[in-house]
């Protein structure tokens, strides 16, 4: 007889809606006639979509065949819950199909949409489901089921202002010996892992390896090794007996030189950031549990990569001229204009510190000559026109304070006492200040206000407010009680150089926290500020960097018993920067130091 379709008999919608319909008494005026096989899907497709696989089953040619195979599609997608759709049906005396739509709900709010079609058979009058695999998916092969497969999410990489990778994904390898696996071949096995990975732990003794792992309820942990080193022992020991790898996904820096301490600060920022999203696959699956066919996939997207301002130019030439100098050497850079940390370098030497670059304090000698230079001006004391005098010492309340060497200029410009570093000249010009001046004038270059910069670590110095006029007197050169970090001196320059004090940041987008007092510099401290630390470099204590461009700056050597540290803090064009030899003697070094990053530098970079 020829197949009869009826599209008045088209049942749409979610079949939760029409078992309520039918539990009401009956369907609407579009309700297939009831010779049709559709009134036995519905209830089939109802049951099913609320995860009754008994109830739906039981609408089935072979119940039981039916339930397991339900219930292991439901386990195997981990599915909850699913809506079933009937789009149309035909049927022909005792045979019939009906077309339907499944949208699975599974975790993670995803969702798995596809047309089958269903087998329908009458017998003896009755409507049944007649069971194939293809009533759960038509791709569905026999003695098969459907399961979810999760795929790790790509993670992102961490990369410096120029665009390559600090910190890239990849894989760090766990070794461990277990005695059990090893049995009877655990001492030689314990030989060739000592002998092998002494490399790396010179204490390691194949006696004693095979002693511990023997009364260890658990695999006995060795070492954990980067893809470099693992590659190289793998051949030796990688198919011993016992030897048990585990590979772990781990954030891992590209340049173990490249600013280790902030690398270290900034995965640990960011870490939680870097993961994609998953991608999920759902397959067919045989009998023996192996994956047969990819049903659907949604392949999983990389989070963005993390930027950090960080320049490798920079950070590398920094790197270079601290690890030319034996003694604890560090410089940090910023970008003037926007904040930016571009390198923060230390020596091996300044290493055994912890970050000193951006946390350590130290006295700033005759680099803070540009804050009490500063007040001054802005106090209207003097302009870089005005005469002072530069004797070869003077005496303040109860201190002489000395000239370096005693040197004498007699009176000069303020211009000049600062390009020479006339200590008495500007210990003179602190004393006449209030308790707070220079305190207030320090924190308009940034120095005492506290940064939350995320991914760093950061000190700027503290500035007291003095309580006797030696003290005053000591702190208009810097040898009081004032205290600053590099990153406070490179804070101070980038701050002559842009005119205000930029907000330090090293993760591109994220938010620093300032508190503190933050009185913003005026433009005639700016204007007389920067023809005088010109003056420095042209005609003054920092001749060295003449020829490496407009370097304006100021020198300084901080004395402390037994020694004195070695400062140099300016800028040219958009780079400010300040060098610290500590214990390093006359600032000379310091400049020398300054000239031999910029000198290892892209040329005019950032000029």
């Amino acid at each position: 007889m020829a197949t009869r379709t009826s599209s008045a008999s088209r049942v749409t919608g979610l079949l939760t809606v029409l078992a309520v319909m039918a539990a009401a008494g009956g369907l609407s005026a579009c309700t297939p006639r009831p010779n049709g096989p559709e009134p036995v899907a519905t209830a089939f497709f109802t049951a099913l979509a609320k995860g009754d696989t008994g109830a739906a089953a039981d609408f089935s040619d072979h119940p039981a065949l039916a339930r397991a195979a339900l219930n292991e599609a439901w386990a195997g997608l981990q599915a909850t819950k699913l809506d079933a759709q009937i789009l149309g049906s035909k049927y022909a005396e005792d045979t019939g199909s009906i077309a339907y739509r499944y949208t699975w709900h599974l975790p993670k709010n995803r969702t798995w949409t596809y047309d089958g079609r269903l087998n329908m058979v009458r017998d003896e009058g009755r409507w049944e489901v007649r069971w194939s695999a293809t009533g759960l998916h038509p791709s569905l092969g026999e003695n098969q089921t459907l399961a979810l497969r999760a795929d790790a999410p790509p993670r992102a990489s961490v990369n410096e202002r120029g665009g390559s990778d600090v910190l890239r994904p990849g894989f760090l390898y766990n070794y461990a010996l277990d005695a059990k696996a090893a049995g009877g071949d655990l001492m030689p096995t314990a030989r060739i892992v000592a002998d092998t990975l002494r490399r790396f732990d010179p204490t390691m003794d194949a006696q004693r390896l095979a002693e511990t792992a023997s009364s260890s309820a658990t695999p006995l942990n060795l070492v954990t090794l980067r893809q470099a080193d693992r590659d190289a022992v793998a051949p030796a020991i990688g198919n011993l007996p016992g030897v048990v790898i585990t590979p772990h996904a781990e954030l891992l820096p590209v340049d173990d030189r490249f600013a280790p301490d902030i690398i270290n600060q900034v995965k640990k920022s960011v870490s939680d950031e870097l993961d994609g999203q998953a991608g999920w696959r759902v397959v067919s699956v045989n009998q023996n549990g192996a994956d047969v066919d990819v049903l659907d996939e949604t392949p999983g997207a990389p989070a963005p990569s993390v930027t950090i301002s960080l320049d490798r130019s920079v950070q590398n030439a920094a790197q270079d001229a601290v690890d030319m100098v034996g003694r604890k050497a560090m410089i940090v850079a910023i970008k003037p204009s926007t904040g930016e940390i571009l390198a923060v370098a230390q020596n091996a030497a300044a290493n055994a510190d912890g970050p000193a670059a951006t946390t350590g304090l130290y006295p700033p000698g005759s680099t803070f000559k540009i804050v009490t230079a500063g007040a001054a001006i802005d106090r209207d004391m003097a302009t870089p026109n005005t005469l002072l005098g530069c004797p070869g010492h003077i005496d303040i309340g109860q201190r002489t304070i000395p000239n370096y060497g005693g040197f004498d200029l007699g009176t000069v410009p303020m211009s000049r006492a600062f390009a020479n570093s006339c200590n008495t000249t500007f210990a003179e010009l602190a004393s006449r200040m209030p308790p707070r001046g220079l305190t207030t004038a320090a924190a308009q270059y940034g120095i005492g206000t506290d940064y939350v910069v995320d991914g760093i670590t950061t000190v700027t110095g503290s500035v007291p407010p003095t309580v006797n006029l030696t003290e005053r007197t000591e702190d208009g050169f810097g040898q009081g009680r004032v205290l600053v970090s590099p990153f406070g001196m490179a804070l101070a320059a980038a701050t002559v150089a842009a005119g205000k004090t930029p907000v330090p940041q090293l993760i591109e987008g994220r938010h620093t926290e300032v508190s503190g007092d933050t009185p913003t510099i005026t433009p005639k401290m700016v204007d007389g500020l920067r023809p005088m630390m010109q003056l420095v470099v042209t005609n003054g204590t920092a001749k060295d960097l003449n020829g490496s461009g407009d370097v304006r700056g100021k020198t300084g050597e901080a004395e402390f018993d037994g020694g004195s540290h070695a400062w140099f803090a300016g800028y040219r064009g958009d780079l400010a920067f300040a060098a610290l030899i500590v214990g390093g003697g006359s600032s000379e070094f310091a400049v020398r130091m300054c000239r031999d990053m910029l000198n290892g530098m892209p040329p005019d970079y950032l000029t």
